[in-house]
């Protein structure tokens, strides 16, 4: 090469320049992508939020309660029952009972901090209460507040069930962020987003720090989301762990927050939150979470209550306070401790809070369906006004009349008692039973099934089973409402009897002690339950009045032959409660309810099922008053009166037993001034079962009344007088004659014939002689006499 020749171009300075080169292009490239598929893929995820969060709206499931429990001065209540309902309604004892949803009792006397809640005639407000209980009753309500005695005082219903929307799997209460307290709002952000109020929707510095744990250990280990994100998860993500998921939730969390402010955000973040498990139901939302958690209203909630709810949201199953106290307490008080470092709260109150007990209610106060037999009638009740997907998801409350210490009474009294009276050899028992209110017809309690819980067959409302000798105090209602010719002292005679069936076939029932009893008074045969006596009677009004009688008391279609006047009619525990409650309610036609209305979610009702009876008809009522009577002395003497040795005569009970052929069912039905309870008990296969209703049936009442507090039965006197009747004669006597009895009559329709056994002196001899006309007016001043008794 010459000396003076050009170096090369091609050594170290001329590939610099290159190298630069390519860079800018690879940049402008990768620039150029990124407008390309990014811009598309942005506006296409930003479309797809715009268009769901802005119509994100939740379904609220439909909610069903109990009906709230009055506590005014008169009301039947004793100690045992009203802890019992407020251990349904989830209040919890404390020290002053001064908390929403708390009480603290001694002995007779409680002071209860009710809860707010809207029933049919609008909103009740919470209320401080002081409560005293004597003599099986309320004796006193004191408004705490103001210090004055209060009539109006109720306890917030229990929730019973829940009808839920398309999505089965979520349980939810919506709520405003105005109506979130203000120490959960910071409280949470305080620990799971601290500078919530100032990113855009990612942590960049949070970001790479987990970003680089999660390449060192080679997978997604560690996350640093933001509220926003956790929110994004939620509603649009799965659960997987990829790069693009990641690369997705950062994107919607940019939209977002570009798109709406941080107290939209927040309130969807609350609302949504996951925040537990029940069965196949995930727990959303901070409002339903105090409801499952505490039993409680999110805005009664304490501190520490509140600091648990925070704790839990890093993970609810890993920090669950029912299953793992221990490290859910560990949680809580690191969250305290957050609090208090940033003045959240004063030192004091972290101290109070760390020292309280979690205060998580023993179950989940979220209710799916927690009477399976009840609803059924519920929703049947229901189907008459709204379609079944009318309900689901509308956030409506359903306003039921049960009532829940008489329904767990019910259920104990099922449970308990046929055990006991299960026959060794016999078949597995089942039962179904039905109580109702009987002033007003509505459904207290309903089981039907042993295992109480279990959904299913639902045996009081589905169940036909042969009624047997529970339908004869309906034979005699239709005879003494002819007072001209029936009444309670009417001789009948208990003799075989055959009657000739259209068929040409002839029909002879006898006794079920295959004994005649001969000349009976009418209230004998319906006490004892003669059969025969009662064939006579129900020959003489006619079988097909007694089917026009059931038709227009409950709807019942039963054929009009002979045999119905024995029971031979298939028909359900809730049917029978419906017949009997016509005798109940003192001869007043009572559609048996279990709805008392419908609210909305702003709490105005869109239907209300008040139903106000028409007075019963004299008659009716008169009629009902006697076979009341009559079925007061099956109790005291006839075949109910074991239970006056169960301790229950202070009820003065009307009832009446039932046993179809073979024993194969056992019935009872009685009634107090209170309550009517109809019961069954069987068994599926139609088999034998060894008992009588007195045996069976009765037994279940009988653990019923024992425990459920109600007044005792008053028939009352209107449209009747006593008159004392002869022990041979249909005819008025002394009542210290040998044998006399003392009968209940309609006014007016005393037995027209008097036979005296009171020997006459010389000196009325030689006032009246052998004056029949005297004697006539002497007998009649008497009547009137007893009449004014």
């Amino acid at each position: 090469m010459p000396r003076n020749a050009s170096p090369s171009k091609s050594g170290p300075d001329t590939a610099r320049p290159r190298w630069r080169t390519w860079l800018i292009r690879g940049a402008l490239l990768a620039l150029g992508l990124a407008v390309g598929i990014g811009v598309p893929v942005f506006y296409v995820l930003d479309k797809q939020v715009r268009s769901e969060f802005e119509q994100l709206a939740w379904q609220e499931p439909t909610r069903v309660y109990a009906r709230p429990l009055s506590l005014a001065p008169g009301q039947r209540l004793d100690v045992a029952t009203l802890e019992l309902e407020l251990a349904a309604s989830g209040y919890r004892k404390d020290a002053g009972g001064d908390l929403p949803g708390t009480y603290q009792r001694e002995d007779g006397r409680f002071r209860i901090a009710t809860r707010a809640f809207t029933d049919v005639d609008g909103p009740v407000p919470a209320q401080k209460l002081e409560v005293v209980l004597g003599g099986g009753q309320v004796a006193r309500a004191t408004d705490r507040a103001s210090g004055k005695p209060t009539t109006t005082a109720r306890l917030d219903p229990v929730r019973i069930a829940t009808l839920y929307g398309g999505n089965l799997q979520e349980e939810r209460r919506l709520v405003q962020l105005k109506d979130v307290p203000p120490l959960l709002v910071t409280g949470l952000q305080a620990v799971e987003d601290r500078n919530f109020k100032h990113h855009h929707g990612i942590d960049p510095w949070g970001m790479m720090r987990a970003m680089w744990v999660n390449v060192r250990e080679g997978e997604l280990e560690q996350g640093a989301s933001t509220l926003t994100q956790q929110l994004v998860r939620s509603l649009f993500l799965t659960r997987e762990k990829r790069w693009s998921r990641k690369f997705k939730e950062i994107a919607y969390s940019l939209i977002i927050e570009a798109r709406y402010d941080k107290q939209r955000i927040l309130e969807a973040y609350l609302n949504q939150v996951y925040m537990g498990q029940q069965g196949n139901q995930s727990i959303r939302g901070v409002a339903a979470a105090a409801e499952f958690w505490f039993g409680r209203e999110l805005a009664s909630l304490r501190t520490e209550e509140l600091a648990l709810m925070v704790a839990m949201i890093k993970g609810p199953s890993v920090y669950d306070p029912r299953r793992k106290p221990e490290i859910a307490r560990e949680r809580r008080d690191l969250v305290l401790s957050v609090w208090h470092e940033l003045g959240l709260i004063e030192a004091e109150q972290a101290r109070r809070a760390r020292e309280a007990p979690l205060g998580t209610s023993t179950r989940p106060g979220v209710a799916s369906n927690r009477y399976p037999a009840f609803m059924d009638l519920v929703r049947r009740q229901l189907a008459r006004d709204y379609p079944a997907d009318a309900l689901r998801g509308a956030g409506l409350n359903v306003l039921t009349t049960l009532s829940p210490s008489a329904q767990q009474l019910s259920e104990q009294a099922v449970s308990g008692t046929l055990g006991r009276v299960q026959k060794k050899d016999g078949p597995a028992l089942q039962a179904g039973m039905v109580v109702t209110d009987t002033g007003t017809g509505e459904v207290l309690a309903m089981v039907g099934n042993r295992a109480v819980g279990q959904p299913g067959f639902n045996r009081a409302l589905e169940a036909q089973r042969p009624v047997g000798s529970l339908l004869k105090p309906m034979v005699y209602l239709l005879a003494l409402a002819q007072p001209d010719r029936w009444s309670l002292a009417t001789p009948v005679d208990d003799a075989p009897v055959n009657i000739t069936l259209p068929n040409g076939k002839t029909w002879n029932p006898g006794n079920s002690d295959g004994v005649s009893h001969g000349r009976v008074s009418l209230l004998d045969a319906l006490s004892r339950s003669y059969n025969q006596a009662t064939v006579r009677v129900g020959m003489d009004v006619g079988p097909e009045r007694l089917a026009e009688l059931l038709k227009v008391l409950a709807g019942l279609r039963a054929p009009a032959n002979p045999s119905l006047i024995l029971g031979s009619v298939d028909l359900s525990p809730f049917a029978m409660a419906q017949v009997y409650q016509f005798l109940a309610s003192g001869g007043e036609i009572q559609p048996l309810r279990a709805v008392r209305g419908v609210v909305d979610p702003r709490g105005s009702a869109i239907k209300r099922y008040d139903f106000d009876a028409e007075p019963a008809k004299e008659g009716d009522a008169v009629a009902a008053r006697l076979v009341t009577l009559a079925l007061q002395d099956a109790v005291a003497s006839g075949t109910g009166r074991s239970l006056l040795s169960d301790g229950l005569g202070r009820l003065r009970v009307a009832g009446k037993t039932g046993t179809s052929n073979d024993s194969r069912d056992s019935w009872f039905a009685g009634y107090t001034g209170d309550h009517l309870a109809v019961v069954w008990v069987g068994n599926d296969q139609n088999e034998p079962t060894g008992l009588y209703g007195a045996t069976g049936a009765m037994r279940v009442w009988s653990a019923l009344f024992t425990k459920l507090p109600s007044a005792p039965l008053d028939v009352g006197m209107g449209g009747l007088e006593w008159g004392w009747v002869d022990a041979t004669e249909f005819a008025t006597t002394e009542e210290e004659c040998e044998g006399a009895r003392r009968y209940a009559f309609v006014a007016g329709f005393l037995p027209p014939e008097h036979v005296s056994c009171v020997k006459r002196s010389w000196l009325d001899w030689f006032r009246f002689g052998g004056d029949d006309d005297e004697r006539d007016a002497r007998r009649e001043e008497r009547r009137e006499r007893q009449r004014g008794e």
